[in-house]
């Protein structure tokens, strides 16, 4: 490789070890790089080379896994298909995604945001039970349609990091499970709907949502889960008015 094609980038990670750091502090390191490198790539080299005791999440590098999503200058991002070239000269700042619990370094504890996927239902609650020899669960392409954007949710947690919201309010079911949750319940083959409903009309519920849109624009599949988050607010009015209707009925 040319020496022109080599150059150096200075990276500033927030570094972060319980054990022996009373506060979390950036520490400066340089990184020698190509066009091709991603800031995934980075922290492996300075992992390899420079300081192997730097901790961060990483798994597939096609931005697929969800797992490497950390504050890049600011703004929560995928690393490995974020790339050094388009964030020369530098200085970067890498931190760990906000509005989450620091576990070590880049590296956040994630349990409070699986707590709210699981707690969504998130499979399908047939309409009707039937046995595997009777076949499939078919469906039209303009069924899938209805929800097949959803469904691309990676679960990175880059609209979590971005939702002013739940910043303030950590109990906020937040936009990834409503997205997931709009999944299932726009699913032709699926009958859980009230249940799910249930549980996005209280006070930390899809009504938390101040409507910023910061999570679509964070979104690394274009998923949109403020538009799920619409959808939702319009299913939970929807379902309080007919609540209402059948009261007055039975009154």
């Amino acid at each position: 490789m040319a020496d022109r094609d080599r150059l150096t980038i200075e990276l500033w990670i927030l570094r972060y070890r319980p054990a022996q750091d009373e506060e979390p502090h950036f520490v400066s390191y340089t990184v020698t790089y190509t066009e091709e490198m991603s800031v995934l790539e980075a922290l492996q080299s300075i992992k390899d080379e420079q300081d192997g005791s730097l901790s961060f999440r990483w798994s597939c590098r096609m931005a697929i896994c969800g797992s490497c999503g950390m504050m890049i200058d600011g703004t929560p991002k995928l690393a490995c298909s974020t790339f050094l070239r388009d964030l020369a000269p530098g200085p970067v700042k890498i931190a760990p995604l906000e509005n989450f619990p620091i576990e070590r370094d880049l590296v956040v504890t994630v349990a409070d945001f699986v707590k709210k996927i699981e707690s969504i239902y998130p499979f399908i609650m047939p309409k009707e039970t039937k046995p595997v020899e009777a076949g499939e669960y078919l469906q039209t392409p303009a069924q899938m349609a209805a929800y097949e954007p959803f469904s691309d949710c990676i679960n990175c947690m880059l609209c979590y990091a971005a939702c002013p919201q739940f910043g303030a309010n950590p109990d906020f079911i937040g936009p990834g499970a409503m997205a997931l949750l709009q999944r299932y319940n726009g699913d032709s083959r699926d009958a859980g709907s009230r249940e799910r409903l249930d549980l996005i009309h209280g006070e930390d519920g899809v009504w938390s949502c101040t409507a910023v849109g910061l999570c679509s624009e964070a979104c690394p599949k274009l998923v949109d889960p403020a538009n799920a988050v619409n959808q939702n607010k319009t299913n939970s009015a929807f379902d309080f008015f007919l609540r209402g209707l059948r009261k007055e009925n039975h009154s």
